[in-house]
This record gives C-alpha cells, structure tokens and sequence, in this order.
C-alpha cells in the first residue's frame, strides 16, 4: 500500500493548509492563494485537429470550493479558429474520436466518485 501524498499550500485566509492529493494529481499547488481555490488536477488529454491543439480535457478537485462543487468534476476547454464547410467536417470527425476519449475520462470520473454521476 502506497502513503498517501500530501501537499501544505500556504492560504491568505486559512494561512498553512494540508491536503491529501489523489493518485491522478498532477498539479503544482501555488501558495498565497485563497483556500477555496486550492485545487487538485489530473493530467489533460489533449484534443488535436489537423495537428493543431484545440483543446484540453482532465480531472479536476476542489476540495474547499465555496462556489462550485466538492465532487471531483471534468475542465474542458476548446479553442477553435473559424472554419470553412470541408473543415467544419473534418472538425466533427476528429471529435468523434475524441468522444471516445472523453468517454473514458467520464467512466474515470465515475469511478473516482464512486459510481455517482
């Protein structure tokens, strides 16, 4: 059994605060932020088009958030250009093979919370 690895983010209004990373984190926490921003993410799965980055897809937590949800959740972000018709095509074929990978970070996710979608 591995230990669990543990971070101490130094907060403006909580000052030191220890937290318990999951396995799938990979972030570098920042210190002298607020305590409700301290958040865990997960390595992204990047989203290509043409060999273009166009996006990005990982876990996150936020396990003090005061505005959003405690439950471990998806970030994804796209950035698009404009397209002319044969490209909005070939865009939309390039996310079906991308569903397949968000796909496989949702049944992840679903894991992580314990079955609970």
């Amino acid at each position: 059994m591995t230990t669990p690895r543990t971070v101490t983010v130094r907060t403006i209004d909580h000052g030191a605060v220890t937290v318990t990373c999951p396995d799938w984190c990979t972030t570098q926490h920042q210190d002298d932020g607020y305590r409700a921003d301290v958040f865990h993410q997960g390595e992204p799965i990047t989203l290509r088009f043409h060999g273009r980055h166009v996006g990005d897809a990982s876990i996150v937590h936020a396990p003090f958030a005061e505005r959003s949800s405690r439950e471990p959740e998806a970030s994804v972000t796209l950035l698009l250009a404009t397209l002319a018709p044969g490209g909005l095509y070939d865009f939309a074929a390039a996310l079906d093979t991308h569903a397949d990978q968000l796909r496989a970070l949702a049944d992840h996710l679903t894991e992580l919370r314990g079955g609970s979608q």
